[in-house]
């Protein structure tokens, strides 16, 4: 699943295509054209996301959203809670974590990605975070284009809840 088509989010596709030439991509619908045909050229099943929808048991994706640049986020629903996964949060992390709210009808566990807030001031982050408090999100991995004021911030409110993520980290749902 590929949640928005910034080189950052899509430049290794072709090194997974490598590995496994039967992968079914989900991209979504605004995609270039170009990037589509692409795909196809090399025999890659694409599925086309606009809607939310059921990737299969327990894994969902948000659908399209955002205007100017739209992306998806995925959904993974566990007994614990729900599991969002963003890329870089352009259309804004928390109306993301309420869609996820809103498909999957569960708790929100874990909230892991880019938030992007980088560019935000200290002020605009502290109301992300109470926001985020106020949808009961229990952890939370900002990374990528989240901001070190961000990471500080939610650092600060969650403590031994806020995960540290980089590239190479393992997590468990049986250590959340």
């Amino acid at each position: 699943m590929l949640s928005h088509a910034h080189w950052d989010h899509v430049g290794g596709l072709h090194a997974i295509i490598e590995k496994n030439p039967t992968v079914t991509v989900y991209i979504l619908k605004s995609f270039p054209r170009s990037f589509k045909e692409d795909l196809i050229k090399h025999g890659i099943k694409t599925v086309e996301v606009q809607e939310p929808l059921k990737i299969c048991e327990g894994f969902y994706t948000t659908g399209e959203l955002g205007t100017w640049i739209k992306e998806q986020s995925l959904l993974i629903n566990t007994e614990k809670g729900v599991i969002v996964i963003t890329g870089c949060a352009h259309p804004g992390i928390v109306k993301i974590v309420s869609k996820a709210k809103d498909l999957v009808k569960n708790d929100v566990l874990l909230v892991i990605g880019g938030f992007h807030l980088s560019d935000k001031s200290k002020e605009e982050i502290e109301k992300i975070v109470f926001n985020f408090r106020r949808l009961g999100v229990s952890y939370v991995g900002p990374c990528h284009c989240s901001g070190r004021t961000a990471k500080d911030l939610f650092k600060k409110e969650y403590g031994k809840n806020f995960l540290d993520i980089g590239v190479g980290k393992k997590l468990t749902i049986s250590s959340l």
